[in-house]
């Protein structure tokens, strides 16, 4: 099977290093990811993706690849559960593009398997969750509909 990537870019009215916070801190992804990413942030440093339903699954695991605050994270991906019964690392660079006032969010997930359940979660899922931060950062609330209630 090959291999593919997801780009996903946005624009937000906040400044890069607000944006950045809100990727790293847990209170704020719980607010607009429906989970709490954790980790020192660190190169090499484990970082995981859990449920903010008090469950504590860990979705996703991985490593800080690489960390450049505020401007580039790179993490590896692997989905725990396997909730589509096969497991398969992959990898996410988010890049933050100081515009003044404002930010150029960029994301690439890469090493998708083409054509794969994993692949579709992704192309739906990172412009939901880019878009809720946004509303997040722009507003002070989160979207209103319920997002991740297919998730």
């Amino acid at each position: 099977m090959s291999l593919e990537q997801f780009k996903y870019v946005s624009y937000i009215a906040a400044k890069d290093t607000d944006v950045w916070n809100a990727l790293l801190d847990p209170k704020m992804t719980q607010q607009y990811w429906g989970h709490v990413n954790e980790s020192d942030w660190k190169v090499g440093s484990r970082w995981a993706h859990i449920r903010a339903d008090g469950s504590e699954i860990e979705d996703v695991t991985g490593k800080v690849l690489l960390i450049h605050p505020p401007h580039h994270l790179v993490l590896s991906w692997q989905e725990t559960g396997g909730h589509h019964g096969v497991m398969h690392s992959s990898q996410v660079s988010i890049a933050l593009e100081n515009l003044g006032e404002d930010t150029r969010i960029t994301v690439i997930h890469s090493d998708l398997q083409s054509g794969s359940l994993s692949y579709q979660d992704v192309s739906e899922g990172w412009p939901a969750v880019i878009s809720n931060l946004k509303t997040l950062l722009e507003t002070g609330h989160v979207m209103a509909s319920d997002i991740w209630s297919a998730n």
